[in-house]
């Protein structure tokens, strides 16, 4: 039998890697070597074993999957990432790619999609699916048409998804081991790039984008 795919799942929640190491258990050339609860011990454990595939989710605490994929890339650039997440494609695939993920699944995929992206960014290919495809080749055209949340950066379009979910600064900056200057900041910045005054305006546009959690 030819060498196993040693994945590397990270997710807060156990009963998803659980579900994840159960659904790898019955394939044969694919093993799960280890598990991971948040950001933090994703790193830790890419740096201390030999890794095949990192299976991560893109929202976990201490340090969430966006950011923990930024720093594995950078230390271990060889290292395929499939980005694993329950939003939806339109909300965080094309982020994820940008910042070197091999691929991004949604955890309503269906148990075959998950084992053929395993296999594809094992083999040094990239994984995305046929819609979002679809979607990263509309994204190649006319940039003017975008909505305007697309334009943000990584912090400040997170700031926005949790400002629009309800959450306040001293929320957000617990959340994202950040202080609240920092978030403030954040927040100054997106209002001034999507031309919005306040709160209320963001929670608006968050609801109507389908961008609150």
């Amino acid at each position: 039998m030819s060498k196993r795919i040693r994945v590397m799942i990270a997710d807060d929640h156990a009963i998803v890697r659980q579900g994840l190491r159960q659904i790898l258990s019955d394939i044969e050339d694919m093993e799960v070597a280890g598990e991971a609860c948040n950001g933090v011990e994703a790193l830790q454990l890419s740096r201390e074993g030999q890794w095949d595939v990192v299976l991560m989710d893109v929202s976990m605490p201490d340090r969430n999957g966006i950011d923990a994929l930024k720093l594995i890339r950078k230390e271990q650039p060889r290292l395929p990432v499939l980005i694993l997440s329950m939003y939806p494609e339109e909300q965080y695939a094309i982020r994820a790619l940008k910042a070197g993920a091999a691929g991004y699944l949604t955890k309503q995929s269906a148990p075959e999609q998950l084992v053929t992206a395993i296999r594809q960014v094992a083999s040094g290919k990239k994984y995305v699916s046929a819609s979002l495809a679809m979607e990263l080749a509309e994204a190649i055209g006319e940039d003017t048409d975008r909505p305007l949340h697309e334009k943000l950066s990584d912090r400040e379009y997170q700031t926005l998804c949790m400002i629009a979910s309800g959450k306040t600064l001293t929320q957000i900056a617990d959340e994202l081991n950040l202080s609240v200057k920092t978030i403030s900041v954040y927040r100054a910045r997106l209002l001034e790039k999507m031309r919005l005054r306040n709160n209320a305006e963001l929670t608006h546009y968050g609801l109507k984008f389908g961008l609150v959690e």
